[in-house]
């Protein structure tokens, strides 16, 4: 209490300071919330860099433990969007890895607070992918799977971020629908597929032939493999499962497309395992699961109990100096403040510091209703502080009752694992003899696969042939169609008649047979009606014979008398039924006759008709035979006129070029020699396609389209020929260009033969270009002699030449400023008074103008170490310097032209201190420096980035040796000048008379037009000198190449 009442009376007014314990309580908060944020900014900083190096471990796993708690990723990405990522590729590969350990291990959130940037992902993927190499393609390839990974938890919130997941809580996500489980399948394939295209590029981007997994470089792209192979290992175990599940519910065939698409990425799979687990950095870090010899049989369901989850073990991680402390829920308390100090903290919030006592006789003391409304008030703040500790409470409770229901479920899948790794010992011994079994059949299958490979050669060059074969058999097909419908229509129209006429002769044959029958029925049936008549007629005879005989007797016998009569009575009835029967039968064989006589009538005027249809038939058919053969003249007509219209424009094309040889205006016109052999190689390739297409015109007239095609490009690539080569002339020297111009001119002359030929039908068969080739060939071998000496330098010793003539120019430098320092030494041993001042400042800005050739020579190999840097790509230095054969070239003639002009400087400049050389000569050489400097520094400069830094250091050198060669210039005028007084000629004190300086006048004026007329005639001979340097310079250099031959 004591302590109480000192701190009332040391404070006048109590209250402020109560309320500024409050202000502090809420400005600690603010100041533990930027704590946390500059370290995450600090440790997101050391973790994403432009160094290319693997992220170190300690700075990832503090950004993950900064989500969860912040529960979310604001202070990541606010720290990320600050960060140049669209401008470094490093640091963006980087920033992906450190982001799909946030995806995978964050809080759960991370993934809906990095969905707002999904399209500024998306621009840098496609930005990225602009790049064919490097890391900017593997950072568009990496942005895309993130992206996709995102897509994916977002349709399936029920994944967590790492993937871990129970064959429950997978049944649970698909709700036991099969739709939903089918759509889900397609999901995780094509997740999959963005996880493989990764592994395939990080594995192609890398030189596999070098211990890569050791290096820092080879680890930075390495590194983010491992989130990969987590994902690639449950995305394939949950894919087995579903396609298990759904093969259950649906039909193999529906399922074919799944079933494809995963032997495919099992495939892939499997053999990008295989190549992570022998890699020496994963050894360390991971341990690979490696999949089964052969994919699992969805069409057995037994198999899914063959099935083997893949587990990815990650060891655990010795204790290392870099291992970073692990930071729990109450380590996020202020530990600073120790417990004394913090109730001291609470009893000064309650009641004052111990510098503020209360004081209640001071004039400015707190009244009594105001303490008590702050003392309720921190009493309302102290319960609402109680309820958010017990809420803190309870959310720890129930993530702890969730934490141990997963480790619960953990145990059980480990329980699981076990029995499985039990079946899978016991199954191994028998999967051994069936893995050797399998190898055996393995070897048949691949011997039979090469000759598989062979057979489908052969087949696929028996198809080409077959191509071609159609091909010709599709044109002549079209230009016989409409022969060919006419042709059908006519034969059906003959068929119909041929078939009616096939019908009237049945019928006819038929009538017949009937007629006949119907007579050979009636003249049998009177036949026996005949023999019936003569047996009753003899029977009549009989009867009567008898009748007489019974008369005789009748008187004897009255009863036989009726009987007889009675028989009689009967006889006669009977005759009478047959004599009516014979008349019907005559009037049936009348009718039969009366309709054969109708029938042979109309059979004999369908004949007459169907004979008169099929001469009209004949008819238009002859016609139909007339008229094609009509067309095949006609357009074997309009062939041959087509192929001379072609010669004749041919020849027009020739003639032209031959005309343009005669034309001033063609003077002016050049090109090179390797430009001429290129058309002349091409030329010559283009007379043997028109033989072989004279070839096929004879063969069949229908082949004229290739004749056409080829005489036409034969004239355009002759005329070209005849036009380079004269241009080509007008470039090398005049013996040279007139064996060149006879060759042209004779090509042209006999290609015109060679088209005369082909113009007359009889002698197109004798037609003969060998002595067109002759001429071509000619052409080609002196082009072959015109062409600079570099082009027919190799690759590798193009390359090397460039290196041995900067570093022979270097050397000369050297030496000559070696030899210019020997020379002062001299002079100042040997020289005195203004000799010796002049010799020194001659040689003094020789030496400075050595040493800034000397840096300019250093600053070019750096500038152009950096140019083949970075455009060679995947090639060699030395094939960056063949490919650019032009720049290279005129790097070695700059580097020439300065090791010659400082071994000429040095000799000038020796025979000047000497008294032997001219002070003129010495400016001519520190001139001539200058423009070989000035050709080196445009050689060196012509492929550079506007914005290099060796470029600047290039241009600054060069401004060097232009101060220097002035100064050079500057002292060597001085000197002349200062020598030139001590030799004046003194006139004052001469004894000469008039007479004699008249005399030595008139010589000095005679002198005087001397050497302007030698001066007028030196300069032209310089003028002269400098343009022959310059053809030649540019016929050795190769200079005009780029313009293929254009004036």
């Amino acid at each position: 209490m004591d302590r109480v009442k000192s701190s009332m009376q040391q404070v006048p007014n109590p209250i402020p300071k109560v309320l500024s314990r409050r202000t502090g309580a809420a400005n600690s908060l603010e100041v533990e919330k930027e704590n946390f944020e500059r370290s995450q900014a600090v440790s997101i900083n050391k973790a994403i860099n432009t160094q290319e190096v693997a992220v170190k471990e300690k700075h990832a796993r503090t950004c993950i433990l900064g989500t969860h708690h912040e529960k979310g990723a604001h202070t990541f990405w606010a720290a990320v969007n600050r960060l140049p990522l669209s401008s470094n590729a490093v640091l963006c590969w980087k920033f992906c890895h450190v982001f799909h350990k946030l995806l995978r291990d964050g809080h759960p959130n991370v993934i809906k607070d990095s969905m707002r940037n999904k399209a500024d992902l998306t621009d840098m993927s496609r930005m990225w992918g602009h790049l064919s190499e490097g890391y900017g393609k593997l950072c568009s390839i990496y942005l895309k799977l993130l992206i996709t990974k995102m897509e994916f938890h977002i349709k399936n919130p029920r994944f967590p971020g790492n993937l871990q997941m129970s064959n429950r809580q997978l049944d649970e996500v698909g709700e036991n629908d099969v739709n939903n489980f089918f759509q889900m399948t397609v999901e995780m394939f094509d997740y999959l597929e963005c996880e493989l295209n990764l592994f395939l590029a990080v594995f192609s981007s890398l030189d596999m032939s070098r211990s890569v997994s050791v290096t820092a470089a080879g680890q930075c792209r390495l590194a983010p493999l491992i989130q990969v192979i987590l994902d690639s290992s449950h995305l394939y175990d949950y894919t087995v499962k579903l396609l298990f599940k759904l093969h259950s519910c649906l039909p193999a065939d529906t399922l074919q497309g799944h079933r494809d698409r995963f032997q495919e990425q099992f495939k892939k799979l499997k053999s990008l395992f295989y190549r992570s687990s022998n890699l020496q950095y994963f050894k360390r870090l991971i341990q690979i699961p490696q999949l089964p010899e052969n994919p699992p049989n969805f069409l057995r369901a037994s198999a899914l109990s063959e099935h083997i989850s893949p587990v990815v073990v990650i060891p655990a991680e010795s204790s290392s100096p870099e291992s970073e402390h692990v930071v729990e829920t109450e380590d996020l308390v202020d530990t600073d403040i120790p417990p004394q100090a913090a109730v001291e903290t609470r009893f000064d919030d309650l009641f004052g510091a111990a510098t503020d006592p209360f004081n209640f006789n001071s004039q400015n003391g707190m009244r009594k209703d105001d303490k008590d409304r702050l003392i309720e008030q921190l009493t309302a703040e102290i319960q609402t502080l109680k309820e958010e500790l017990e809420t803190f409470r309870l959310e720890s409770g129930r993530l702890c009752q969730a934490l141990r229901g997963r480790v619960n479920e953990l145990e059980a899948e480990l329980a699981e694992q076990s029995h499985l790794k039990q079946q899978a010992l016991g199954e191994s011994e028998f999967l051994r003899a069936e893995l050797d079994d399998l190898r055996r059949v393995k070897e048949d299958t691949e011997k039979e696969q090469r000759s598989l490979t062979e057979i489908e050669r052969k087949a696929q060059a028996n198809e080409q042939r077959y191509t071609k074969l159609k091909e010709k058999y599709t044109e002549l097909v079209q230009s016989h169609a409409d022969l060919l419908r006419k042709n059908a229509e006519v034969t059906r129209q003959m068929t119909v008649a041929r078939a009616a006429q096939d019908e009237v002769e049945s019928v006819r044959r038929e009538m017949q047979e009937k007629v006949k029958a119907a007579q050979d029925a009636s003249e049998q049936q009177e036949k026996a009606q005949l023999e019936q008549l003569q047996a009753l007629q003899a029977e009549l005879h009989s009867s009567r014979t008898e009748l007489d005989i019974l008369k005789t007797s009748m008187l004897s016998s009255q009863q036989s008398g009726e009987e007889l009569s009675a028989q009689l009575s009967a006889l006669e009835s009977e005759k009478a039924e047959l004599v009516e029967s014979v008349c019907k039968k005559e009037a049936e064989l009348a009718s039969i006759g009366e309709e054969l006589e109708r029938v042979q009538n109309s059979l004999t005027s369908e004949r007459e008709s169907g004979v008169k249809a099929a001469e009209a038939l004949q008819n238009q058919l002859n016609e139909k035979e007339s008229r094609e053969q009509q067309l095949e003249s006609q357009l074997e007509a309009l062939r041959w006129g087509a192929l001379q219209g072609a010669l004749e424009e041919a020849c027009r094309i020739i003639q032209d070029s031959l005309g343009q040889l005669d034309d001033p205006a063609h003077i002016s016109c050049t090109s090179s020699a390797d430009y001429l052999l290129f058309r002349c190689q091409a030329a010559v390739q283009c007379v043997e396609r028109l033989q072989t297409a004279r070839d096929g015109f004879q063969a069949d007239s229908a082949g004229v389209s290739q004749l056409v095609q080829a005489v036409t490009q034969f004239a355009h690539l002759v005329g070209d020929t005849i036009v380079q080569g004269s241009a080509t002339s007008h470039m090398v020297p005049v013996d040279q260009a007139d064996v060149l111009c006879s060759s042209v001119k004779a090509c042209g002359a006999e290609a015109l033969a060679l088209l005369a030929q082909l113009q007359d039908r009889e002698a197109l068969a004798t037609a003969d270009s060998s002595k067109l080739k002759e001429v071509l060939e000619g052409i080609k071998a002196t082009a072959e002699k015109l062409r600079p000496r570099g082009l027919e330098l190799q690759q590798g010793e193009l390359g090397d030449l460039v290196e041995q003539e900067m570093a022979a120019a270097s050397q000369a430098v050297e030496s000559a400023a070696a030899r210019i320092e020997e020379m002062l030494n001299k002079s100042r041993a040997v020289d005195t008074g203004i000799k010796m001042e002049v010799n020194e400042r001659i040689l003094g800005s020789c030496t400075d103008l050595m040493e800034a050739i000397k840096v300019l020579v250093l600053s070019s190999k750096d500038l152009q170490r950096d140019i083949v840097e970075s455009g060679r790509g995947a090639a060699s230095m030395k094939e960056f310097y063949a490919k650019n054969s032009r720049w290279t070239e005129g790097l070695i003639s700059a580097s020439k032209a300065v090791g010659w002009g400082a071994t000429v400087l040095v000799d000038a400049a020796d025979m000047v201190v000497q008294g032997k050389g001219k002070f003129e000569e010495l400016m001519v050489c520190s001139h001539e420096i200058a423009a070989s400097t000035a050709q080196l520094v445009a050689a060196s400069k012509v492929k550079a980035d506007k914005d290099s830094a060796n470029l600047a250091r290039l241009q600054q050198a060069s401004r060097g040796v232009t101060q220097a060669t002035a100064g050079v210039v500057a002292s060597t005028k001085s000197g002349k000048s200062q020598i030139e007084e001590t030799d004046t000629m003194d006139f004052s004190s001469s004894s000469m008379t008039l007479t004699q300086i008249k005399r030595q006048e008139m010589d000095a004026q005679v002198l005087v037009l001397e050497l302007e007329t030698r001066l007028q005639k030196e300069r032209e001979r310089l003028g002269e000198l400098r343009k022959k340097h310059y053809e030649l310079a540019g016929v050795a250099e190769g200079w005009g190449e780029e313009d293929e031959g254009t004036g």
